[in-house]
């Protein structure tokens, strides 16, 4: 098998939706040898912020010297990036075996399993085959039914936050909502939980406490002397000098949920020493927070805030790193988001924020029309306009960011980052 002819396999599967359930993952796992049985993981759920949380511990763990497997999705430019090791993306030749060896078990399979199923499984035996210390798995949609959650047991488990998204899946409370994220909880293993509201925080504890796991919630009021800039953010922590090179005022956040996370790890014998976290902490790179993707002449941050509490971060980060740009304070923004996602919440966010929007439609079939979303900003007062190609769309944000002296964020569906950094790149190259 090539490697073209592993995507083609993987993305052939007849997708109708989320299939939610473990029996298919389960049953292709079982015909694989159970590769996950030989596997320690740190499993990551959560609304907002897992995939930040989970390149930090990947980094942190091998500054510490271990070998580290990060599973995360989805892809942001090429579909290597779900499947990492040593700080890589998996090739594209250990991508086409391992798919190969997956796809032997699976078509023997009466349900055939999901693609994300199929992408977990090819994880798991790629992992295993090249012998992984750890590995830092992050859940691809809710957690008691998502395919990760096949596991039997993990080191650590943790959950970032709860928030409404996914309600059609998940449930339209953060009650309900908490209660699927428990779902990864395993029995004796602690559960760190960063930021919920007390509903869905007593759903967590008590889900803990029926599995005897130890219950850990995350204190951000330790969080002080904060200084966050395009290159990175520092603060203090209970005292401790902390700096980490993500950009965000939420970083801050999430931060400090790595931080408690070594020090329940450090609990269970992973050792990990004070430089390998300062080290791993100053060289994590995570694609789409915060990104400069032009540094001037506008100035360009990609920001993937995809749903209300990400905007609401987001509008944090607009407030202090991007405000004071302007002289009125106000921002350019293009913008694409899903229609599944409250998107007049968070355009009502924004619009307190944005001089113009430029509306665009990720390339996924969910996407929001971007006439609609242009009518939400005018709505809310905003000039606001849509844009048929993306690439025009990037150009005539750009020129607007220009003579207006603002800078421009690109904000939204992480299924539209790559086009919009390849579009960019395109403009700045042709103005060389």
């Amino acid at each position: 098998m090539t490697y073209e002819e592993a995507l083609a396999y993987i993305h052939s599967v007849d997708w109708k939706g989320s299939r939610p359930g473990l029996e298919r993952i389960s049953e292709l796992t079982e015909r694989l040898g159970h590769p996950e049985r030989d596997l320690t993981f740190i499993h990551i759920a959560g609304t907002n912020g897992k995939g930040s949380v989970s390149a930090m511990l990947d980094s942190i763990l091998r500054a510490a010297g271990y070998r580290v497997g990060l599973f995360t999705s989805p892809y942001i430019e090429r579909f290597n990036e779900r499947i990492r090791f040593d700080g890589e993306d998996i090739s594209d030749e250990d991508l086409a075996r391992d798919t190969e060896t997956v796809k032997n078990c699976a078509d023997q399979m009466e349900d055939a399993p999901t693609e994300f199923e199929l992408i977990t499984a090819i994880a798991f035996v790629y992992y295993r085959r090249i012998g992984c210390d750890f590995v830092v798995l992050e859940c691809g949609l809710g957690g008691r039914l998502d395919s990760t959650n096949v596991i039997d047991t993990s080191i650590l488990s943790v959950i970032t936050g709860i928030a409404l998204d996914h309600c059609a899946i998940l449930g339209d409370t953060t009650e309900k909502i908490a209660a699927e994220k428990a779902g990864i909880i395993k029995p004796g293993v602690p559960v760190l939980l960063g930021e919920a509201d007390e509903g869905a925080t007593d759903v967590i504890r008590k889900t803990a406490g029926a599995k005897e796991s130890p219950f850990v919630r995350v204190d951000f009021e330790g969080i002080t002397d904060i200084s966050a800039s395009l290159s990175g953010t520092s603060f203090r922590y209970f005292g401790r000098d902390v700096k980490t090179a993500l950009t965000g005022l939420y970083q801050t956040r999430n931060t400090a949920t790595v931080l408690r996370a070594v020090e329940l790890l450090r609990q269970s014998g992973v050792k990990i020493p004070e430089s390998s976290v300062a080290e791993g902490l100053s060289r994590v790179r995570w694609k789409a927070r915060m990104e400069v993707l032009h540094a001037a002449d506008p100035l360009m941050v990609y920001d993937g805030a995809h749903n209300p509490q990400g905007v609401s971060g987001a509008a944090e980060n607009i407030r202090s790193l991007l405000s004071p740009l302007s002289e009125d304070g106000r921002i350019g923004l293009l913008m694409g988001v899903m229609a599944d996602k409250d998107h007049r919440d968070m355009i009502r966010t924004l619009s307190s924020f944005a001089a113009f929007a430029v509306t665009v439609r990720p390339d996924n079939a969910r996407s929001l029309d971007p006439q609609s979303a242009a009518r939400e900003f005018r709505e809310c007062g905003v000039t606001a306009e849509s844009g048929a190609d993306l690439a025009e769309a990037v150009r005539r944000a750009v020129g607007l960011a220009r003579e207006s002296k603002r800078p421009l964020l690109c904000l939204g569906s992480l299924y539209m980052y790559a086009d919009v950094k390849r579009a960019a790149a395109e403009l700045f190259a042709e103005e060389e």
